[in-house]
């Protein structure tokens, strides 16, 4: 059985999150799960951490803010400085032996990589459930992926607990992080998902303001 795993979660120390490692553990065991992916906002270290204490299994990465969009490491153990080029940012990645993915390339309302996405990276998200419009981003970003000739994958990006799950990656791998990545970079991966509905992204709304 291939694991399901949603590779873009925001935790708390995100700062546009409020989600708790045990939020992200509960929500995610509660979408039936296998894992998650933290990718915080130009830092790792919280994601790291969680990972080491809990026995679920969570893939820290991190959500770099380069010059030409966002863009998601895993495989790595420090951060990438932000505000570089997309290539610069890229080629640290794999100076450092991590895995570079292009994530919501084609949403708008996002930082995001658009023109800037090329076959140097690892895979490009395909899914993602907070994208707008859902699926033009889908159907765009599925296009582009295939002219690159990159594997595809999913996540929810969620920052707000109830949203985790709402797409994942379906990975031929057993259950660690480096047998995980490896399987992405060899393409044995398949992106799940549909849009947040309105009501979730409603309450995360208000619980934003209160």
């Amino acid at each position: 059985m291939p694991l399901k795993i949603d590779f873009h979660v925001h935790s708390n120390c995100s700062y546009d999150s409020a989600i708790t490692p045990k939020e992200i553990i509960y929500y995610a065991r509660r979408s039936g799960l296998d894992g998650v992916a933290i990718t915080d906002h130009d830092r790792i270290d919280c994601a790291l951490k969680i990972a080491c204490e809990n026995p679920f299994l969570i893939i820290a990465g991190i959500e770099i803010s380069s010059l030409g969009g966002h863009i998601i490491a895993f495989g790595i153990s420090e951060p990438i400085p932000k505000g570089r080029g997309v290539d610069e940012t890229v080629d640290r990645i794999h100076e450092k032996g991590g895995i570079a993915v292009a994530c919501h390339p084609s949403a708008l309302f996002k930082e995001s990589l658009g023109r800037h996405v090329t076959s140097k990276f690892d895979a490009v998200e395909v899914v993602n459930s907070s994208s707008f419009p859902f699926s033009y981003c889908v159907k765009r970003n599925k296009a582009l992926a295939s002219t690159l000739g990159v594997p595809k994958v999913a996540g929810s990006d969620a920052h707000y607990g109830p949203e985790i799950g709402y797409a994942y990656t379906l990975v031929d791998a057993e259950p660690q992080e480096t047998d995980v990545l490896l399987a992405i970079k060899k393409g044995l991966c398949k992106p799940v998902g549909r849009a947040i509905p309105f009501q979730i992204r409603l309450k995360r709304a208000i619980r934003t303001l209160t």
